[in-house]
């Protein structure tokens, strides 16, 4: 009888074991490509006001004003845009009216306009 608990025991964890593992298949890693893209970036602000939702920029200009919080206006040959960066963007950078900058970003639509959510502000030539 002894030997018939143990038995049954040791049937009973390995099945609750097997249908543990079972049960749950193992999710495969998450991957992916980090490089260029095959959609070029908008370069000029004229081209980011036109731009949808999320698209990508590499605009190369000066910021002319502070907004107030983390809004400046940015401005290029082609026009001025309101861009929005966040203090740990700015990457060291600092600017003045007269400073050449490069970011990068996205576009951010809006209901009545566009502004650019900026990931990075890089001193122009650098």
């Amino acid at each position: 009888m002894k030997k018939f608990l143990v038995v049954s025991a040791f049937v009973l964890a390995s099945t609750s074991a097997m249908a543990a593992t079972t049960a749950a298949p193992a999710q495969p890693a998450q991957g992916g490509f980090t490089g260029p893209s095959a959609v070029p970036a908008i370069t000029t602000v004229n081209q980011a006001k036109e731009a949808n939702d999320d698209a990508v920029v590499e605009l190369t200009g000066y910021i002319t004003t502070s907004l107030g919080d983390e809004d400046y206006m940015f401005k290029d040959s082609t026009g001025e845009i309101k861009v929005e960066i966040d203090h740990k963007d700015w990457n060291g950078v600092n600017a003045t009216p007269t400073t050449k900058l490069v970011i990068r970003g996205e576009v951010d639509k809006d209901w009545s306009e566009r502004t650019i959510d900026v990931n990075k502000v890089a001193l122009a030539g650098k």
